[in-house]
């Protein structure tokens, strides 16, 4: 690229080792001029956050300059800028968002990872700060990924279908013909429970609201490989596991909604079977009965990806992206967004922030 800046060794030195130029030569590395939204002040984010001018950052002997691609406004990036998400960046002048895919633009003189100017990288663990044009943070931040793929996969990959896999792997052992049971099931985190359950041979029984489309939903839930998809009040029976046929009682459940929406995932549960809730949507508690405790020996977990990533599972985390993203690349994970361009800023929040209805996931496209 013409526009990509590296700083470069002799031709004579170029082929056997990058030179560690001195710091005052590195000092003069840095990226370019950037729009960023920012917020110094939480509260609602159509009120406090704002697209501004940010100067020039020096990248220094181990930074890293990127482009970015494309970011999307997940809620977690809402509840960030409210102030209610439990990590949120300081104050003031933080810059909204918190993952995304972006193309190296230069590197400092004294990095160590195999990074060149036009890689694709994610911030992986994700990191504050995304939706900006140009970014420079330290080497290790990034992660270099696979460019044949749609670029709004690659800048949503970490969040929601890292979630989706981990649910899947870590509290129940699940082999071939097992069965699990979700809320939620329109959400990415939802359609990616399908997909990659799919992948493993799991079967899968999703639950949506009642609302007008509804069908339509289930329609395109069951193209993506779901086994069964019932709404709300299909499920309001008396023998409620007398709907599953010829389905296993599933093992496992995914619960982000709360409310009636737990209430059925614990009652379709298997004996000793075990409910993880990752998202409360509906801002309603999860009830449970006594004898689901005493009778069914039902256990409750919960998680969060963040605190998972934060737990040395780096590498680890980076393993499992580079697999989603082969899944995409082979048509086997897709989920709907909407690319926006990052000067439309304010209709993309618009959108995300439900003032136009239900609308896919807004992804910047800068």
């Amino acid at each position: 690229m013409a526009s990509a800046l590296r700083l470069m060794p002799s031709t004579a030195t170029r082929l056997r080792f990058r030179p560690r130029l001195s710091f005052s030569t590195a000092a003069s590395l840095f990226s370019p001029p950037s729009k960023a939204v920012l917020y110094d002040q939480h509260g609602p984010p159509d009120q406090v956050l704002r697209v501004e001018d940010v100067p020039p950052v020096e990248l220094g002997e181990r930074g890293v300059c990127v482009k970015m691609l494309a970011a999307p406004i997940n809620p977690s990036d809402i509840n960030r800028v409210q102030g209610v998400y439990p990590v949120r960046p300081p104050l003031p002048a933080a810059v909204a968002g918190y993952e995304g895919v972006a193309q190296v633009h230069a590197v400092g003189p004294a990095v160590t990872r195999p990074l060149s100017p036009g890689d694709w990288v994610i911030p992986s663990p994700p990191s504050f700060g995304t939706w900006q044009t140009y970014i420079v943070k330290p080497e290790d931040v990034w992660h270099k990924v696979r460019d044949d793929v749609p670029v709004e996969y690659a800048a949503t990959v970490t969040v929601n279908p890292l979630t989706a896999l981990r649910m899947l792997q870590d509290f129940v052992k699940l082999k071939p013909g097992d069965a699990v049971v979700q809320n939620g099931s329109t959400s990415i985190v939802g359609q990616c429970v399908i997909q990659l359950a799919k992948v493993q041979g799991i079967r899968t029984i999703n639950i949506i609201r009642d609302r007008p489309g509804s069908e339509e939903a289930k329609e395109k839930l069951k193209q993506l490989g779901a086994d069964e998809v019932f709404t709300k009040s299909q499920l309001d029976v008396k023998n409620v596991k007398s709907l599953l046929g010829a389905l296993p009682e599933p093992a496992l459940g995914f619960n982000c909604v709360g409310g009636n929406a737990a209430s059925l995932i614990l009652k379709l549960l298997r004996q000793g079977g075990t409910m993880v809730t990752y998202g409360g949507m509906s801002k309603k508690p999860v009830t449970v009965s006594t004898s689901s405790f005493i009778f069914k020996d039902l256990s409750l977990r919960g998680f969060w990806l963040q605190k998972w990533m934060n737990s040395d599972k780096s590498e680890e985390c980076r393993t499992m992206i580079d697999y989603l993203l082969g899944l995409v690349h082979e048509g086997k994970l897709k989920y709907e967004m909407e690319l926006t361009p990052f000067s439309e800023f304010n209709m993309a929040l618009d959108k995300a922030l439900g003032k136009h209805g239900s609308q896919p996931k807004q992804v910047l496209r800068f």
